[in-house]
């Protein structure tokens, strides 16, 4: 019998069972469809939930059965699973439109085709998270307690460790506790500290300035180049080395955006000839705009930092532009391949700080020898945590670099510069570094911040908009406590905790670090729902996130049930506080993390508590209410280097920015090379144009889009005075594959492997094979393999290597030929740069700016940097916040909430923080943002029905020239 036989024969056999005709299944397509969807459901729901895996070979990978694909997606969702790329994109309802269906068999929500679809993905996100939680945490300090546990308590339960105690130098080693049991108490609970520490009271130095990056991959596939195991020679032979291949061919070949004309970019710097209209092609994401590009670069400078103030190591290292291979063997780049490619033999660059060297130790577990931490380490300059540290410092320095207010200490100083037009410019303007401030030569000229390096005019537009941001709400606040000056504020001193802080007692010193706490937290919150629902923009992500912000069971949405289902059905009455080795902690951030352990009932005493009964019992003198929120998973929060990888977003930014102004939004005045707004130039560009022209500016253009041959031309060429070579220019695209390979991190596949992705086989699985063969994008990316197999090469496999630990290919080994037969020629894919791969990735769910793998890495460090922080959970509480705060922070601003007028893609909206943070610091904006819904989507384009891609204009901007061309 064949297959097409059997489902009809199966379609009838159900069909008979719910009464439907025989004929009618037949004659219908859709009803046979649905016939077998439900058919396979049934299945499905007799199968029950599958277990989470016991050893990294048997992770879930992203795959489901034949069936589930056919319950949540039909035929669509068969179609992908023999590809490497995870199943649920393809699932009803995790698209646009076209992903919807009215039809419905059966008159239970539950079982459309929508609610199917939607709740199938979040579900297999849940795993994905369960899983990386369980095999993916490995810290450079603890990871032997993590294996073996700690005092009889297993691993992933130890919630405190010796290696996070404050050392004796420290200056606060004393006020701890010292040689005994350290707590964090008194003013050092209270805020959030200058260097991160205390944010977890019971390990203090957890996340604090210069402690050690972390890993998410095994230590012994950290460092490939060093070739230290025989899985690692195994999977790259003698291929790869830190210019291996080649960085600087790399970028030209992969990375450069093609021109149509030349003279009109002149390598980002715009036009090279009088007469000829500056112009830069790029491709562009149609659903992302450039204030999203520079806002991630915010981010960033806020959670780490490999630099000593905006400095590595003395030494200098070679960065490329020397070889290639010629049939399988390297060979020196010519001249001629040289000059055409246009890269430099002349560069050099500073080496990366490291901070261990040395053989790592070792230990044993479960009679095998292991690596107690990464064969080199790293350390993390910044804070680990969410707090705003880009603005209010990390260290004695920096805080140098924070000018408050001499006349209200309460306030960041701003004064009044230029002479743009726009209301808002009341508000003032950050001031500009003085002699004396403590200052890389390169930052004079430059507006004063705490973390200054790299600066644009996309930093220097969103610190002055949170400086402005800050100010409000402590002019807020005052307001408030002249309406209620005898009022509880809410806030308490650890110290004194018994004492009523009224709205008229709070000093302006305590006024500054509430409205840190306030504006970190509104930073994290635009994050989390704002920035990253339009980075990954479906509606699977749309509920994923807002769930992962709202609080546990908060208002009972459709991933808190699915979730209370899971829990209920699997682990019954088993689970308990205690227990952090259960999926119940994992499983409550999917409901929601903002707030976890703020309450506490006498009925309902546990952490995950959000709607007891009676009085709240929550106690500011209890430690374990104070921390009670925190998980840590067993391993202490830092961020991994992976993370740093794949946030290298280079090709979000284009070589011109379109100048608008506020006031004629669908004008372009002229073309702005990104170049001439870098560094101090940013600041006069900022103050002649204002924060309204800046504004519009950013929020209408579309930022490039994340593949290959779209980095910025002005980047490959970026001018270094201060580097010690020959052409003081350094090739930022190259220089990002160094820094991967200096700092350990693993090669693509074993990189996807590491965290539970199915390994490629070849460079054609780059191909989406979801587009016709004749469309251009898949002649595109047809184009990029053969330059992929150009760059990294062939060779003949030898199917007795086996190359990793971590996962099997059709139940056996992977090994050097990847499922091929044994001597075959196949693709060096495993030698493929993480970030070269995760760029070729063409295959996405749908609106995703960013690819499945840094998608994956974001599941498990995006959820641990809230779960981690008490601020963000446990000390969400007015005896930090205020009660002003707690309800700014909620109700995105001081005016309680407000919701859009028209939701977007079928929801109720509130107004987003963003967009209210923007009409507050920037309302000469007002009108341009009325049909504004997410801040970082154009702000003229139409976002149409369900989250359609389409480049269409709003009502309103049909003039704007933006339009006239092509997505």
């Amino acid at each position: 019998m064949t297959r097409k036989a059997w489902l009809l024969g199966t379609a009838l056999i159900a069909a008979g069972v719910m009464g439907i005709p025989a004929l009618l299944v037949v004659a219908w397509p859709d009803l046979r469809e649905e016939v077998h969807s439900l058919t396979a459901c049934y299945q499905l729901g007799r199968t029950g939930l599958r277990p989470v895996a016991d050893e990294p070979s048997d992770r879930f990978l992203g795959k489901v059965q034949e069936f589930t694909a056919r319950c949540r997606g039909g035929t669509a969702a068969l179609a992908q699973r023999d590809t490497p790329w995870v199943d649920w994109s393809s699932y009803w309802g995790s698209g646009d439109e076209r992903s919807l269906s009215d039809f419905r068999l059966l008159p239970i929500n539950r079982l459309s085709r929508q609610q199917r679809g939607i709740d199938g993905a979040l579900i297999d996100l849940e795993y994905q998270r369960i899983e990386l939680i369980k095999f993916n945490l490995f810290d450079n300090y603890t990871y032997p307690n993590y294996v073996l546990g700690q005092n009889a308590i297993p691993g992933r339960s130890v919630r405190q460790w010796a290696a996070m105690r404050l050392p004796p130098d420290h200056p606060d080693y004393e006020a701890v506790g010292g040689a005994g049991e350290q707590l964090c108490t008194g003013e050092l609970m209270r805020h959030r500290t200058l260097t991160g520490i205390c944010n977890d009271l019971r390990n203090p130095l957890m996340g604090s300035t210069n402690t050690l990056f972390a890993r998410n991959v095994q230590f012994e596939e950290t460092f490939p180049e060093l070739g230290t195991t025989e899985l690692v020679r195994n999977r790259h032979g003698d291929r790869i080395g830190l210019l291996r291949p080649d960085p600087q061919l790399i970028s030209r070949t992969l990375f450069t955006r093609q021109q149509s004309n030349p003279e009109a970019c002149n390598q980002g710097l715009g036009s090279s000839s009088a007469g000829v209209p500056a112009e830069c092609d790029y491709i562009k994401a149609p659903f992302f705009n450039v204030l999203a590009a520079y806002w991630i670069q915010f981010m960033t400078h806020d959670w780490f930092s490999h630099l000593d103030e905006g400095r590595n190591s003395a030494e200098m290292i070679d960065v490329g532009c020397r070889s290639r291979l010629d049939n399988g063997v390297e060979r020196p780049l010519s001249a001629a391949e040289i000059a055409a490619l246009g890269c430099r033999p002349g560069d050099r660059a500073d080496r990366t700080l490291y901070h261990d060297i040395e053989p790592a130790p070792q230990f044993h577990a479960v009679g095998e020898g292991r690596m107690a931490r990464a064969h080199r380490t790293t350390r993390n300059t910044n804070t680990a945590w969410w707090d705003a540290s880009q603005i209010y410092g990390y260290s004695e320095t920096s805080l140098q670099r924070v000018k408050r207010d001499p006349d209200d200490p309460a306030r960041l100083l701003m004064v009044r510069r230029g002479d743009a037009s726009g209301s808002g410019a009341a508000q003032g303007y950050l001031p500009v570094f003085e002699p004396g401030d403590p200052i890389h030569p390169t930052w004079e000229g430059q507006e004063a911040v705490a973390f200054p390096d790299n600066w644009s005019i996309g930093l220097s537009f969103l610190h002055n908009v949170f400086a402005r941001e800050h100010n409000l709400f402590v002019d807020g606040f005052r307001r408030h406590a002249q309406r209620n000056p005898d009022a509880d504020s809410g806030l308490r001193n650890p110290a004194d905790p018994d004492r009523v802080i009224r709205y008229r007692d709070v000093t302006p010193d305590e006024l500054f670090e509430v409205a840190r706490l306030v504006v970190a937290a509104g930073i994290a919150k635009i994050h989390t729902i704002e920035w990253t629902t339009q980075l990954l923009y479906d509606e699977v992500l749309h509920i994923g996130m807002n769930s992962n912000w709202n609080g546990v069971f908060h208002d009972k949405d459709r991933l808190s049930r699915l979730l209370e289902r899971i829990v209920v059905d699997r682990l019954g009455p088993s689970i308990h506080e205690d227990d952090h080795t259960t999926w119940w902690s994992v499983l409550a951030s999917g409901s929601g993390i903002f707030g976890l352990g703020s309450e506490r009932y006498a009925d309902r005493p546990h952490l995950l508590s959000r709607s007891g009964r009676g009085q709240d019992i929550w106690d500011l003198r209890n430690p374990e209410h104070v921390n009670g929120g925190i998980n840590h998973f067993g391993s202490p929060f830092n961020f991994p280097e992976e993370f740093v990888t794949v946030y290298r977003l280079h090709p979000l930014v284009p070589d011109l920015l379109e100048y608008r102004s506020w006031d004629d939004p669908n004008a372009i005045r002229k073309q702005v090379p990104v170049i001439s707004t870098i560094r101090a130039q940013a600041t006069p560009a900022i103050q002649s144009g204002g924060l309204g022209d800046w504004g519009v500016t950013l929020g209408r253009q579309r930022l490039g889009a994340l593949t290959l041959q779209n980095h910025p031309n002005f980047l490959q060429n970026l001018p270094m005075p201060r580097l010690d070579s020959e052409t003081r220019q350094i090739d930022v695209a190259a220089l990002d594959l160094i820094r991967d390979r200096e700092r350990g991190v693993p090669r693509f596949n074993e990189f996807r492997r590491q965290y539970g992705l199915k390994s490629l086989t070849s460079f054609d699985d780059f191909v989406d094979r979801r587009l016709p063969a004749d469309s251009p994008e898949r002649q595109r990316q047809e184009q990029l393999v053969v330059k992929l197999r150009d760059i990294y090469g062939q060779h003949r496999c030898d199917d007795s290597k086996v190359i990793t630990a971590v996962q099997r290919l059709n139940g056996r080994p992977v090994t050097d030929c990847l499922g091929h037969p044994d001597g075959t020629l196949v693709d060096n894919v495993e030698d493929v740069d993480t970030v070269v791969g995760w760029l070729a990735e063409s295959t996405r769910p749908h609106g995703f700016a960013i690819s499945e793998t840094q998608f994956t890495v974001f599941i498990l460090n995006a959820s641990r940097r809230l779960f981690s922080d008490r601020f963000f959970t446990s000390s969400f509480r007015p005896e930090f916040y205020t009660h002003f705060g707690i309800a700014w922070v909620n109700d995105n601003g001081p005016d309680g909430k407000v919701m859009e007028a028209v939701g977007p893609d079928g929801h109720e909206q509130e107004v987003s923080p963003m967009k209210r943070v923007l009409l507050r610091t920037v309302p000469e904006l007002e009108d341009e943002l009325r049909d504004v819904v997410n801040a970082f989507d154009p702000w003229a384009r139409d976002r149409g029905r369900y989250y359609s891609l389409e480049w269409r204009p709003r009502q309103g901007a049909e003039t704007d020239p933006a339009f006239a061309v092509a997505p």
